[in-house]
């Protein structure tokens, strides 16, 4: 046989194969000739009904839903200025986890070197839909933050200025209103609600990637409760949908098979920058109620206690004997915040908030955020094993931007190089050699007078405290919430939890000046 004869069998093979495939689907929507049925049991006559149908609640097209959702969604064009030096620096903006992409020549190509402009315009597209006859649109924050002007191009191509009506860096939503000086009316859509999709639903999703607008793509909706850990993760359970998305679809809407918006696409997880499958969508409860906020104020204001948190996890839990137990410990608190002034304290594990039980640290900063600046938030508090409340008047959660400063602010903790070490060895523990904070180690590690614990001189290679990354410099503040300040301490508590049949202990660090926890092995 041939080369050109093998390709052409194993082709009309495969075409084929699957038609036997389809006609073994129990003969649903198939219908035999019956001249021909004992002869040609896969025989199919040309005028008969279609081969194969759907099974109950799928689709068999999703034309239908096009024609009807796609005049509400919108291919938004930005242009902003940016500073020339970026543009060069990260050419084509490769690296973006979120998806919006420059059109036409790349930032930085083809451009003057000589020319010394600080800024340069940039061009960068990305999606949204209307949500009102009268032309407010939806989007994502990180499309529009940075917009000098504005271009909201319709399915027909009709095109409008926009200006934003308001932003939220928390949930990295925005709204526009377009300019309609003849008072035209929109196509718009509404936002499910009340009958979530549930994980395996059809999920279809229109947008504007890599600017071609009108495209729509469709999958199903894989998981729930996704966090992409960063900031945004403290407002929003991500939905993970493997409909394609890519750059230039971010604010566009996820449709279910009826037509209501199930989500707004953000995000997608892609090691090359393209499409692997999966995206992540903002539910749309989230982007109803809080583009409900921004029509009417311009802003979304969250409640705030003034604490740093991490999650308690399973290893803390069996460290400290509290089972299934989980919340999210305090590691630090803001000096004079809601917090301090409210008697929480560091170490403190925090279960609930107003009676709903947090599991982890989004959990707590998503609860605590509903409330309104001068409420009053009741916590349910484990302290030295005692549970307790505490009520905390809530203060007003500051921007994302101005937290990132404030974390780049407490983290200049430096350590200086070339310390002396100990002069006479020390035995280590929990994997650790670890040494008093004396004066000269306290000037040292540049730290405050307030700071107790000991400083870790040496890491055990090979270690548990090795692996959890732990280094010179580090201070240890705690074992298992409790203040330790002398060698002792800490091998008493790892002694404790030893007799107590406990293969952890959770300690305080101080690294870089930034508190936390971590568990640690007692047998180092």
């Amino acid at each position: 046989m041939t080369m050109s004869a093998r390709k052409r069998g194993f082709v009309v093979g495969a075409v084929a194969g699957v038609g036997v495939a389809a006609a073994a689907l129990a003969g649903v929507g198939l219908r035999m000739s019956p001249a021909n049925a004992e002869s040609s049991p896969y025989l199919i006559k040309a005028s008969t009904a279609p081969m194969f149908a759907p099974p109950p609640g799928s689709p068999l097209s999703f034309a239908d839903i096009f024609e009807r959702v796609s005049p509400a969604v919108v291919s938004i064009d930005v242009t902003s200025q940016v500073e020339a030096s970026a543009m060069r620096r990260i050419p084509g903006l490769e690296g973006l986890p979120f998806d919006i992409v420059p059109r036409g020549q790349r930032p930085g190509q083809g451009q003057d070197d000589e020319d010394e402009s600080p800024t340069r315009k940039q061009q960068s597209s990305g999606s949204g839909f209307f949500i009102s006859r009268d032309g407010i649109v939806v989007t994502n924050n990180h499309v529009v933050e940075k917009a000098d002007e504005i271009k909201v191009t319709l399915k027909d191509g009709r095109e409008f200025k926009a200006t934003v009506l308001g932003r939220d860096e928390g949930t990295d939503l925005a709204v526009l209103k377009v300019e309609n000086p003849r008072n035209e009316k929109f196509t718009f859509v509404d936002f499910e609600r009340a009958a979530k999709p549930r994980v395996g639903d059809w999920v279809i999703t229109i947008g504007n990637p890599f600017g071609l607008g009108g495209t729509a793509t469709a999958g199903i909706i894989s998981a729930y409760g996704r966090d992409l850990g960063d900031s945004s993760s403290n407002f929003v359970d991500y939905i993970q949908i493997d409909a394609p998305i890519n750059r230039g679809n971010s604010g566009g809407p996820s449709f279910d098979i009826y037509g209501r918006v199930v989500g707004v696409n953000t995000a997608i997880f892609s090691p090359s920058g393209g499409s692997v499958g999966i995206g992540f969508a903002i539910p749309a409860d989230v982007v109803d109620d809080i583009t409900a906020q921004l029509m009417k104020g311009g802003k979304i204001t969250r409640g705030y206690i003034g604490a740093n948190i991490q999650p308690f996890t399973a290893e803390m839990a069996e460290a400290q004997g509290l089972g299934e137990q989980r919340g999210a410990i305090v590691a630090a608190l803001i000096p004079g915040g809601p917090a301090e002034r409210g008697g929480l304290k560091p170490g403190d594990i925090v279960t609930t908030v107003n009676g709903v039980a947090v599991k982890n640290s989004s959990e707590l900063t998503r609860e605590v955020a509903k409330g309104r600046p001068g409420d009053t938030l009741k916590l349910s508090v484990i302290r030295d094993s005692n549970r307790i409340n505490v009520d905390v008047r809530s203060g007003t959660r500051p921007t994302e931007q101005e937290l990132a400063a404030r974390d780049d602010e407490d983290g200049d903790g430096r350590v200086a190089p070339g310390a002396t070490p100990p002069t006479a060895p020390r035995p280590p523990v929990l994997g650790m050699v670890l040494a008093p904070l004396d004066e000269a180690a306290r000037n040292r590690l540049k730290l405050d007078e307030k700071v107790r614990g000991l400083a870790v001189e040496t890491v055990r290679a090979g270690s548990d405290a090795a692996e959890k990354g732990l280094k010179r410099g580090d201070v240890i503040t705690s074992v298992n919430t409790r203040p330790v300040n002398s060698i002792a301490e800490v091998s008493a508590a790892a002694e404790t939890a030893k007799k107590a049949g406990r293969a952890n202990v959770t300690i305080g660090v101080l690294s870089g000046g930034r508190p936390g926890y971590r568990t640690l092995k007692v047998d180092g």
